[in-house]
């Protein structure tokens, strides 16, 4: 029987952002009544833990953020399907109705998908996902990993690490292509081969069949299963259908705001928002981003009106190698580099035209992060010996 829930806060999204966002609404407004709509079964979870730790010996224990101990109602397997902003009330797919003063869309993304017969392929996003490959993974199984960005390569990595068999394959000509320098690219490529992972490049998956692909080449690579990770496209259906502004996400300004309003935000993965020390606007999908945009913006909702000018930073490990970056990582900007040991321990400034930075990828090197942001705040080109 379909039932109507009102509170203050409604949290369309059950991930990381959503959490932080209610924490967020909680440090401000200690009685205000929230209500979080997640379309997963399980409560909020720490997402990077699904490609790293949980492989190493992590404990599924550990990943859970909490959420429903912060006085927040939490209302799961449920995925908010049409919004009537002027009625300050949503809809779910079960046809409950849930009235709001203030609405938060923390709607995430969909894995990238192949299409055609791909029902066999684990589009790899959740926790189900890990559990079901590491079922799959158990006692030295043949992994197909396609995708050669931030989630195929730590897949593969933590895969191999596990006594699965890897195969990975991929369109570009190396690993993290689009973000690392060529040469760096290229030495990481060589790493996961020395490692054991039999990486294809410049080969497109064109078909899936049952546990192989045929690519564009007309090679057929075979495993006992395949999983992909293509990156996401932001869910900006329940946006677009309300009538609010999309341009690759939710269009928010920089307290999180959607088209001007007071009663309508969106935050995390699916929001496209200001970054001014790079002077245009991004969609950011990694963790760092998913917690402190969400508990701005949550924040923001509860009146803290304070600007979001954080510069969102990431990290990973890949075998025996790690970084921590942040800003704008993109292979098309020139370089500023400078190598303790290549390949292995240094910094990479992405610099503009003028030379000035606008990432920095911290290669093996740690506790750099503040003050690789300090350097692109500061709006100065750099050289080689002044990477912190």
């Amino acid at each position: 029987m379909a039932q109507m829930n009102s509170s203050r806060y409604l949290i369309v999204g059950g991930g990381m952002t959503g959490d932080a966002a209610a924490k967020g609404i909680r440090e401000r407004d200690p009685d205000g009544t929230i209500t979080l709509v997640g379309a997963e079964s399980h409560p909020p979870y720490k997402r990077p833990p699904l490609t790293k730790g949980l492989w190493s010996g992590g404990a599924e224990e550990k990943i859970w953020r909490g959420t429903a101990d912060h006085a927040v109602d939490l209302k799961l397997g449920r995925r908010i399907v049409t919004l009537d902003l002027h009625a300050h009330r949503a809809t779910d797919d079960g046809d409950n109705e849930y009235e709001y003063e203030k609405l938060l869309l923390a709607t995430g993304g969909s894995p990238r998908r192949l299409g055609g017969d791909d029902g066999s392929v684990v589009y790899y996003r959740t926790l189900d996902d890990y559990r079901k490959l590491r079922q799959l993974a158990n006692g030295g199984a043949h992994i197909v990993v396609i995708g050669g960005g931030f989630i195929g390569s730590e897949l593969a990595a933590s895969l191999t690490n596990v006594g699965s068999k890897v195969t990975m394959v991929f369109p570009e000509p190396s690993i993290s292509f689009r973000v690392f320098p060529a040469a760096l690219a290229e030495s990481v490529t060589d790493y996961y081969r020395e490692k054991g992972v039999d990486v294809h490049t410049d080969e497109t998956v064109t078909s899936v069949h049952g546990t192989s692909v045929q690519t564009d080449s007309g090679e057929t690579i075979s495993g006992d299963a395949l999983v992909a990770g293509l990156g996401i496209v932001p869910n900006t259906d329940l946006a677009a259908a309300a009538g609010l502004p999309v341009d690759d996400g939710i269009v928010v300004d920089e307290y999180g705001r959607v088209d001007g309003r007071d009663d309508v935000f969106a935050a995390g993965d699916v929001a496209n928002f200001p970054i001014p020390a790079l002077g245009r606007s991004y969609r950011v999908e990694h963790e760092d981003h998913a917690n402190s945009h969400g508990k701005a913006v949550g924040a923001n909702m509860a009146g803290a009106n304070v600007p979001y000018h954080h510069i969102p930073f990431f990290y990973s490990d890949l075998f025996d190698l790690g970084y921590e970056a942040v800003g704008e990582l993109d292979s098309r900007l020139a370089t500023v580099e400078r190598w303790d040991e290549p390949n292995r321990k240094g910094v990479v400034a992405y610099v503009d035209d003028e030379g000035r930075p606008r990432g920095v990828l911290l290669w093996n090197v740690w506790d750099k992060v503040d003050a690789a942001s300090e350097l692109i705040l500061a709006g100065r080109p750099v050289a080689e010996g002044a990477l912190v």
